[in-house]
């Protein structure tokens, strides 16, 4: 494990677990662990032995609470790397899959992330919201990735108001794949990264780049037509080869 007072990184193939220590400030992201994560997710999405990454924070109180708005006003401004908030809202490349895992509170940022991420559970504890405009702001990462992911009269519901929602109203919406008790935050975790290490890798990495490619930037008859370079790598492996004589 590779650690520093701010993230700590444990890699054993095919995973990457990263966890942000910040639980003084409800681990919100000052402008060391923006750079921390995206050097992380970095190394990620180099490493082929590296298939799979999860996220979450320390303690049970906070998942991510966004920024750290005292060192904000601190420094004048935020630091941010060219993939954006926690190296992560701004990476739209990245075709292997992350899972959140909502040990607490995701708040701003926060639900930034779980946005960002291909799954998600949460403790039923955990709050989520954007409650920017209660403090005259407005971030892009939330408002364009929420429309994307859930109907619209909930985004404006959960924009304009601001207010806080309930791990209930996350799985409602379709923001969250799961709920769990406290308790048994770390076995649930474990059963979906042993759902995903089940199929192959090749085949997780094509399927997430043809899903996000295809949804945001194609129409369906375009998306039936164009190559993916992930799919191509696939069919051109010997893993698929494999794979079809393996079936019944």
């Amino acid at each position: 494990m590779k650690e520093n007072k701010t993230i700590f990184i444990e890699c054993k193939a095919p995973f990457m677990h990263i966890t942000i220590n910040r639980p003084k400030v409800l681990n919100a992201l000052n402008s060391e662990a923006h750079l921390l994560l995206h050097e992380a997710f970095n190394r990620f999405e180099k490493n082929n032995e590296l298939q799979i990454a999860t996220i979450t924070g320390t303690g049970d109180r906070s998942f991510f609470t966004g920024t750290d708005l005292k060192e904000r006003f601190k420094e004048g401004s935020d630091s941010f790397p060219e993939t954006g908030f926690a190296g992560l809202v701004e990476r739209f490349d990245l075709t292997k899959p992350i899972v959140a895992f909502v040990n607490g509170d995701a708040i701003g940022g926060g639900l930034k992330i779980v946005l960002s991420c291909d799954l998600a559970i949460a403790v039923d504890h955990a709050k989520f919201g954007l409650p920017e405009p209660k403090l005259v702001l407005a971030a892009k990462g939330g408002l364009h990735r929420l429309p994307r992911q859930i109907p619209l009269k909930h985004v404006m519901q959960i924009v304009l108001t601001g207010k806080l929602f309930d791990a209930q109203t996350a799985l409602k919406y379709g923001l969250i794949n799961q709920i769990v008790e406290k308790k048994n935050i770390a076995k649930e975790a474990q059963n979906i990264l042993d759902d995903l290490i089940e199929c192959a890798p090749l085949s997780l990495r094509a399927s997430k780049q043809m899903i996000m490619q295809g949804i945001d930037a194609l129409t369906l008859k375009d998306a039936y037509q164009r190559n993916f370079s992930e799919h191509d790598i696939m069919l051109s492996s010997d893993d698929v080869h494999e794979g079809n004589r393996a079936f019944p």
